[in-house]
């Protein structure tokens, strides 16, 4: 009890204060009086006048959480969108795989894109698969659009892959309807260069570019891509077709072994 006397004797101007202005505003609420009247319109100015900025600093504080939610939303639904984009393109890669698999003559043996380039002398890929799903070293390796490289080395379970634009790749094609011959290698992008055709070969741009056949690796008449450009420089003993393959190899997902032959490169 003696605290609490303390206590009110400590802050006693202060209660004497809220009392004192307690007691007006009960006055001024009261009293009818036009002067009074005058004195709340003042005072409900002087109170708008002084709440409105901390209004405004109460709204903008609301807007931003409410502008930092939207964001968080969008964020979210953007990646939902590209999680729904990518599951779209990678159903669509295993249909096509399976119709490819399906119409196929070869035995072929899928397998999934785990790694891209973990040697920095290749261009490579890694398979999840391996030496006891059959695979081993010189097998060709392809997507229903077209060949994209070879087995390099093979692992118990997964598999290093030779991409076909690796600058030491070469792979020999043919090009119809004209059936001339070549050797492919990369150019730049997923532009191919096709050299040691015959200066007399008939070949248009649009002509359809499929393996040869010649190497033990590769069955004939594997999609390999198409004529984009043929260059025939005067002098020269040879002509030079420009092909464009489809996908590009970092975009490729699941992917073909073809398994089953023993093929030893030529």
């Amino acid at each position: 009890m003696r605290s609490f006397y303390l206590t009110l004797l400590k802050y006693k101007d202060h209660l004497l204060f809220f009392l004192a202005v307690s007691l007006s505003l009960v006055f001024l609420l009261r009293n009818e009086s036009p002067d009074i009247y005058l004195i709340r319109g003042k005072s409900i100015d002087f109170f708008s006048f002084i709440n409105s900025p901390l209004a405004w600093v109460k709204n903008m504080t609301q807007l931003q959480k409410e502008t930092e939610l939207l964001r968080e939303k969008n964020i979210q639904l953007r990646l939902q969108l590209e999680s729904m984009l990518a599951a779209y393109e990678e159903n669509n890669s295993l249909k096509d795989l399976l119709d490819y698999s399906r119409e196929s003559s070869y035995e072929l043996l899928p397998a999934k894109v785990i790694n891209m380039g973990i040697s920095s002398n290749i261009s490579s890929i890694t398979l999840n698969v391996g030496q006891k799903d059959g695979v081993t070293i010189n097998q060709a390796v392809l997507v229903p659009s077209g060949v994209i490289g070879k087995t390099l080395i093979v692992g118990e379970s997964s598999t290093l892959v030779q991409c076909i634009n690796d600058i030491n790749y070469r792979l020999s094609v043919r090009i119809y309807p004209s059936s001339a011959t070549g050797i492919l290698r990369h150019l730049i992008n997923d532009i191919y260069e096709i050299r040691e055709l015959q200066k007399n070969a008939q070949i248009n741009v649009g002509d359809k570019v499929v393996t040869s056949g010649y190497s033990k690796i590769y069955p004939e008449n594997l999609p390999v891509g198409k004529v984009i450009e043929i260059l025939d420089e005067r002098g020269s003993f040879q002509k030079v077709a420009r092909i464009k393959i489809s996908p590009k190899i970092s975009s490729i997902i699941n992917t073909f072994i073809i398994v089953g032959i023993s093929f030893d490169e030529k």
